[in-house]
């Protein structure tokens, strides 16, 4: 039998078992053993993830043709069982647009037309959105190249744990409740959840098993709603926004540790990274929470997204308060750094003081500082401590970026407070960095450096 027939026929016995289709991994790992060769090392490198992986996902697919075909499946016997099946069996191809395995770790899926027909004895599941407390976006400025990474980053790559990343403003929001509209029609369950009032572990899990479970009593053991969820990530295909993580997080410590009583949330994240399961969660943050940068280096689906300037884009928001001289509009974006909300309060501002004259307001001393503006940086600056504090004094003062050990001896903490303190300020993104002759410097932007200097004067 040729092999693209074998792979179909294990195919559409799989999908009339279990209503579901093999994904791209289980294929390669089927076809390079009928093939007689080792899958591990070739699969693995092809698919950026490890050996450990994908002997995973193959033990879990000799599980699963053992269940459909009634015997004891094994890579050294999966042909031979495969071939008198299909002398016995000759079904007509079945194909789904709805591709997922329960407990497999997948490190790539093949997309599966939408119009290809579906097996009239299989339902589909329901699609279930609760976007809860989620803000209503009225105006989405163009962000293509970043929800084309974040959707190849959920459904090609399957990640699991994704952190956006981003100083307060920039847009994270906005971006994940766009990917939600973008890529829902793929999932089981959409859950976006803002951490703004800093539930504890167990009242977000509470919530999320409502969700889920709907009938079904909750369970009073954090450990036993943990496991829950996990089984429920594992079963469905889910995608999780969690807004506002930097709630979470403490004021006066270092950037990324917990607030006491918060700590659980570190070993639930940690455990979403490294248990086998098919959903996604995203981590809407200013502030970097410590495990993600941990994780996201041990070769875990994890990954980091720090988003920055709108760019061109950004003039649709200068278009949209009816601003003139449209010319100098690229020179008042760069300014304020892109940053969505804080031109959005400049936008009003220059509209309400300078009847919309963009040149008129850059001939004053920039940057100046709207109320509103001056408000959202005051939430990352009140959690500093006193070494991050003195390290942005010092940096507002500097007329050029200065590596880290020009700062020594400049303010009155020792060198490893100072380093920590910069490694700090960069995990809350309120430093701007560049390479120079080997060398990385570090500076503010214009708009935190008028604030710092407004805020120490």
């Amino acid at each position: 039998m040729e092999l693209k027939e074998v792979l179909r026929f294990a195919d559409e016995k799989v999908f009339s078992k279990t209503g579901k289709h093999l994904d791209d991994l289980q294929e390669a790992i089927l076809k390079e053993t009928l093939q007689g060769r080792k899958y591990a090392t070739k699969i693995a490198q092809d698919r950026n993830c490890s050996e450990g992986y994908v002997r995973v996902a193959a033990s879990e697919l000799w599980k699963i043709l053992s269940d459909v075909f009634g015997e004891d499946v094994t890579k050294v016997n999966v042909r031979a069982i495969l071939e008198r099946a299909k002398f016995y069996n000759s079904p007509s191809a079945i194909l789904s647009n709805h591709v997922t395995f329960n407990n497999v770790n997948v490190c790539q899926e093949r997309a599966r037309s939408p119009t290809e027909p579906q097996n009239p004895q299989q339902t589909s599941k329901q699609l279930h959105i609760d976007l809860g407390d989620s803000p209503e976006i009225f105006t989405f400025f163009d962000r293509t190249s970043e929800l084309s990474t974040l959707e190849n980053w959920i459904t090609h790559d399957r990640t699991r744990l994704i952190a956006l990343l981003g100083i307060s403003g920039i847009g994270k929001t906005t971006l994940s409740l766009s990917l939600i509209d973008r890529i829902k029609t793929q999932f089981d369950y959409v859950i976006y959840r803002s951490l703004g009032f800093s539930p504890t572990l167990d009242a977000t899990l509470t919530n999320l098993l409502q969700i889920f479970s709907q009938q079904s009593e909750i369970p009073q053991n954090i450990e036993t709603k943990i496991g829950q969820i996990l089984d429920y990530l594992r079963k469905n295909r889910c995608l999780i926004v969690l807004d506002d993580v930097q709630m979470l997080l403490g004021s006066g410590q270092l950037a990324g540790q917990y607030k006491t009583g918060y700590e659980d949330y570190q070993l639930f994240f940690k455990l979403i990274a490294e248990v086998c399961h098919q959903s996604c969660l995203i981590l809407n943050s200013w502030e970097k929470p410590r495990e993600i940068a941990r994780l996201s280096k041990d070769h875990h689906p994890v990954r980091c997204f720090v988003l920055g300037s709108l760019g061109e884009a950004a003039k649709e928001i200068l278009n949209s308060q009816k601003l003139s001289d449209e010319e100098t509009w690229e020179t008042l974006i760069d300014i304020y750094q892109g940053n969505s909300l804080w031109l959005e309060f400049t936008a009003t501002l220059i509209q309400e003081l300078f009847g919309g004259r963009v040149s008129e307001f850059l001939q004053c001393e920039m940057p100046i500082l709207d109320e509103g503006l001056q408000s959202q940086l005051s939430q990352p600056f009140g959690r500093l401590t006193q070494p991050e504090l003195a390290v942005m004094v010092h940096l507002a003062n500097q007329p050029e970026p200065v590596a880290v050990s020009q700062i020594f001896n400049k303010i009155p903490f020792s060198p490893s407070e100072i380093v920590n303190a910069v490694r700090s300020l960069g995990n809350r993104f309120l430093l701007d960095t560049q390479e120079q002759e080997q060398i990385t410097l570090f500076s503010l932007n214009s708009v935190v450096k008028q604030y710092v200097k407004t805020q120490s004067s």
